[in-house]
């Protein structure tokens, strides 16, 4: 199971990721993580390109060696969010605007999510979306 949680900068995807983890007790790349392994900082279109294809890299290995995957990052555009070609996504659509300028104009709102997640969530609501995505997943494998 491969999972993108995206949003603009700020609006708590890391903190939502980080939860999440413990409860699928799966992999989980964190975008700004990834970029300073890469030590790669460019946010033109093009740096934004290499890391969204960086995130689907990581999050294939994982899937194709038979785990589930969590990735954060902002994954501004649909076209990314098509590229990254998640099993489930969950937008973390909690703030307006980020705290840049540049991210906040080219991001785009999706046209289609798994999960929108509208506020902060409490630990409770964070398992109760965990059960949710297991009982999910447990109904696609059924014959």
């Amino acid at each position: 199971m491969k999972i993108l949680i995206f949003g603009l900068p700020g609006a708590g995807k890391t903190y939502l990721s980080e939860r999440l983890q413990k409860h699928f007790k799966c992999a989980w790349y964190n975008g700004d993580e990834i970029r300073k392994m890469a030590d790669d900082w460019e946010f033109s279109p093009e740096g934004r390109l290499r890391q969204a294809s960086r995130m689907r890299n990581l999050a294939n290995f994982e899937k194709d060696s038979g785990r589930w995957v969590l990735c954060d990052f902002i994954c501004p555009t649909n076209h990314y969010r098509d590229l990254f070609d998640a099993d489930i996504s969950i937008w973390v659509d909690t703030i307006r605007e980020g705290r840049f300028d540049d991210t906040n104009k080219m991001f785009e709102f999706p046209s289609m999510v798994d999960y929108k997640i509208a506020k902060f969530l409490s630990d409770e609501e964070i398992k109760k979306l965990a059960n949710m995505i297991i009982n999910e997943s447990e109904e696609d494998v059924s014959i």
